[in-house]
């Protein structure tokens, strides 16, 4: 039986909008970690902080990133890992920090990663095993922080009763396909993933982790595995948050705009790289990739061709509907989380072909095993 195309077009600018309509409230319900007062500097009584960073050929990051950590509220230490680099990511690190007495730089000198592991994880394990704070919050080199940030993301996740809190930060674009794919991050789980079932249910399936910002209860972190329990998956952060809610512990992820910035990647083809080694696992098999590439497809590209291209004048309105209800959902995670609006809002058809394209591109990879991050090789 033929499916009438005016059904079908109605059936996607519904679903679009109550997709909007979803987004709206998980934006209005997603809490937010706010800059502490220049007076209000410290996390609480008997609070100790290991401020983690794993670094691996950041020499163009590190210089931006470490300033930022050394002038945090509320630190204890500083540990970076230079992860085997082979630029001066370590020359720097050592200069930045040589004049703070809570701040160190260790060196890697083993030749290789042990079976199982990749090295993003295995570097934050070693950074943790060094750590002595009661709270661990780990952070990536492309990333900037407030000097409040600290104190707001332990205080918050003390607020929320929560034992890892990600506050998830400005996502800063430069480049053509930076500002169509990056956006697309903190859209896509705003718009699938309710913030308040999330948060009162703790579903393994509900839970979204950022690692570029994370913050966790020690203890907690430590009895679930460190990030030896999710030593060879490619999204540490989102296994991570679904290995502590497995245990019983609650996560979060909060709007952190105000007080973290990360520029992911200065160019397009790092960002096709950053991409392509993850978006084959993200829904956990590439049949499932494929699907989300494809239903991203039929609500967002779909209307919009038709609203362009059919004769058909309810076809058309349909699919207007559709295409608009897709921008407002981007108009208002942009205005939630600090994203340029406009006109990024307007190519959320191009956004989504992009990431479609991109998705194919990493199961062509993974399966060629031709993917690679920073040099080394991802099984």
């Amino acid at each position: 039986m033929r499916i009438p195309l005016r059904v079908v077009a109605a059936t996607l600018g519904l679903a679009a909008t109550a997709l909007a309509v979803g987004t709206l409230r998980n934006a209005r319900s997603l809490p937010v970690a706010q800059p502490s007062s220049g007076a209000d500097t410290s996390p609480g009584p008997d609070t100790t902080i290991s401020v983690l960073l794993p670094a691996r050929n950041e020499s163009g990051n590190i210089e931006r990133c470490l300033p930022t950590l050394l002038s945090l509220h509320g630190a204890t230490e500083i540990l970076v890992l230079d992860d085997q680099s082979t630029d001066d990511t370590a020359a720097i690190a050592k200069r930045l920090v040589e004049a703070d007495p809570r701040a160190a730089v260790l060196q890697d000198n083993s030749t290789s990663i042990p079976p199982g592991w990749l090295g993003k994880s295995w570097a934050c394990e070693r950074l943790a095993q060094a750590a002595i704070g009661d709270v661990l919050a780990f952070v990536d080199a492309d990333v900037t922080l407030d000097p409040g940030a600290l104190v707001s993301a332990v205080r918050l996740m003390r607020e929320l009763n929560v034992d890892m809190i990600c506050p998830y930060p400005e996502q800063l674009t430069s480049t053509p396909l930076t500002r169509l794919v990056q956006p697309l991050l903190q859209w896509s789980w705003l718009t699938f993933i309710p913030v308040t079932t999330s948060m009162d249910r703790q579903l393994p399936s509900m839970a979204v982790g950022n690692g570029q910002f994370a913050v966790f209860n020690a203890p907690a972190y430590r009895s679930v595995g460190g990030h030896a329990a999710v030593a060879g998956d490619v999204l540490e952060d989102v296994g991570l948050a679904r290995a502590m809610r497995r245990a019983g512990y609650r996560t979060a992820v909060v709007d952190g705009s105000a007080i973290a910035k990360c520029r992911m990647y200065e160019t397009d083809s790092e960002l096709v790289d950053g991409y392509t080694k993850s978006l084959w696992a993200a829904t956990g098999s590439e049949l499932g990739a494929l699907g989300i590439a494809g239903l991203l497809k039929l609500l967002y590209v779909l209307p919009p061709l038709f609203a362009a291209t059919s004769r058909d004048r309810n076809v058309r309105a349909w699919g207007a509907v559709g295409y608009a209800a897709g921008v407002a959902s981007r108009v208002v995670v942009a205005r939630k989380t600090g994203q340029r609006v406009w006109p990024e809002a307007l190519t959320q058809p191009l956004s989504v072909t992009a990431f479609s394209a991109l998705t194919v591109i990493s199961i062509w990879r993974h399966r060629r095993g031709e993917l690679r991050w920073k040099g080394r090789p991802l099984p």
